[in-house]
């Protein structure tokens, strides 16, 4: 189980590091993948917020820090798991091509949630 941990917390962490770091570093290709128009509307709301997508990727660069560093992974799995769920159900409901790849995310995430449930007692017990 400890080993589990560890490997679904490293590629959890590696996940979000990489969008996060390729988006500040403008490492994106340079013309967008086709979409849907849902997708294309979503996104374009998205963009037009301005600070919406950095404060999405600076939490999942924050995210993916703390899933590396041992000691403040159960923390990390909760700040990521709103963005996780939304990725989910971005691609649930709007394209299901990469469906599987952003399953495997939340599975990681409620993963870590189960494996640290120990840690989330105290917040919810009286």
């Amino acid at each position: 189980m400890k080993i589990a941990v560890i490997v679904v917390r490293v590629l959890l962490a590696a996940m979000y590091l990489f969008a996060s770091v390729s988006f500040f570093f403008n490492m994106m290709p340079k013309e967008a993948p086709s979409m849907s128009a849902a997708q294309t509307t979503f996104m374009s709301g998205v963009m037009a917020s301005v600070y919406l997508m950095p404060l999405i990727k600076a939490t999942e660069l924050i995210g993916g820090i703390l899933l590396l560093i041992n000691r403040t992974a159960p923390l990390a799995a909760l700040i990521i798991f709103p963005v996780t769920l939304n990725i989910f159900l971005y691609h649930a409901f709007l394209g299901p091509k990469d469906l599987p790849l952003v399953g495997a995310m939340l599975l990681f995430n409620l993963f870590l949630f189960y494996a640290y449930r120990a840690k989330y007692l105290p917040i919810v017990s009286k």
